[in-house]
């Protein structure tokens, strides 16, 4: 981290080779977007490399890494800006909702599938916040605390937010389980 921060681009090419993945799964999730992930992750590493000499070591680098790469893809987000779409183009079915049910037995060779693809579009559909603490939480691993002090908020908001994100995929998977097999 010193040499890193000396200017020693053996040392930032080290950095960047144990952090890339975990910074692309990152923003990969954030945005949903191969491409756009990418992009974003090469963002990040650029900024990395404009401010590494700003990190004080308050924190563990990779939870300041962490940061840094929400922060550049919330800029990112706050640029696109949101999608507007009508109530009653929210109303109607669309193509990409896919084909009606068809009647037969199910093919259980694709249950799995079909179950992670809904859980992804669950996750997606979820609102930003929401979405970020739930990935930060659940699938990246961290603590309350940790995703507290990345985020500048209170572990009570981390906690409320995690809370109300599993209600929104609760309700939102609910909706693809076959009636019969509702609680």
């Amino acid at each position: 981290m010193a040499r890193a921060q000396a200017g020693d681009h053996q040392a930032f090419a080290q950095l960047y080779s144990l952090h890339k993945r975990r910074i692309y799964s990152l923003c990969l999730r954030m945005v949903g977007n191969i491409a756009e992930a990418e992009d974003l992750t090469q963002e990040a590493f650029l900024q990395l490399h404009r401010k590494i000499a700003t990190f004080r070591g308050d924190s563990a680098f990779s939870t300041w890494l962490h940061r840094l790469a929400i922060n550049v893809v919330l800029m990112q987000l706050r640029k696109k800006g949101l999608s507007l779409i009508s109530l009653d183009e929210a109303m109607e079915p669309t193509p990409e909702e896919g084909p009606g049910r068809s009647f037969g037995a199910p093919d259980l060779t694709l249950t799995g599938a079909i179950d992670r693809l809904a859980l992804e579009r669950a996750v997606a559909d979820l609102p930003a916040g929401y979405r970020l603490i739930f990935i930060l939480h659940d699938v990246e691993g961290f603590e309350h605390n940790e995703i507290a002090s990345m985020l500048d908020c209170s572990i009570g908001n981390s906690k409320s937010q995690l809370h109300k994100a599993r209600l929104k995929l609760r309700d939102a998977l609910r909706k693809h389980l076959p009636q019969e097999a509702q609680p």
